[in-house]
């Protein structure tokens, strides 16, 4: 039988989601600030390539942080309160699943 999770209490869950945006606030921040660093010393070492690579650059920057940070800060989530305990992973054992049903 599957235990409850902790997020399924409303005062648990919206502790949690706070924790989670505020942490993506400061992950949307260390974004903007490394997209600006790294324009800024491409443009240094380059000058003006193309606008076309400068904003595949900055997408690629920042879609990469801010979807790892995201899913990082998920599993940080689901850990932190205690949601992965809840989850019943029983696995059946080989002989289960490999020997003959004994009718």
């Amino acid at each position: 039988m599957t235990r409850k999770s902790p997020l399924d209490d409303p005062v648990n869950a919206a502790h949690a989601w706070a924790r989670y945006r505020q942490i993506m606030k400061w992950l949307l921040a260390a974004t903007v600030l490394t997209v600006g660093i790294a324009m800024g010393l491409l443009f240094a070492y380059n000058g003006m390539i193309s606008v076309h690579f400068y904003i595949a650059v900055a997408l690629g920057i920042s879609l990469t942080m801010l979807l790892g940070g995201a899913l990082m800060g998920l599993v940080f989530l689901s850990n932190g309160t205690g949601h992965d305990e809840s989850v019943d992973n029983h696995m059946p054992s080989r002989d289960e699943l490999w020997s003959p049903n004994e009718d």
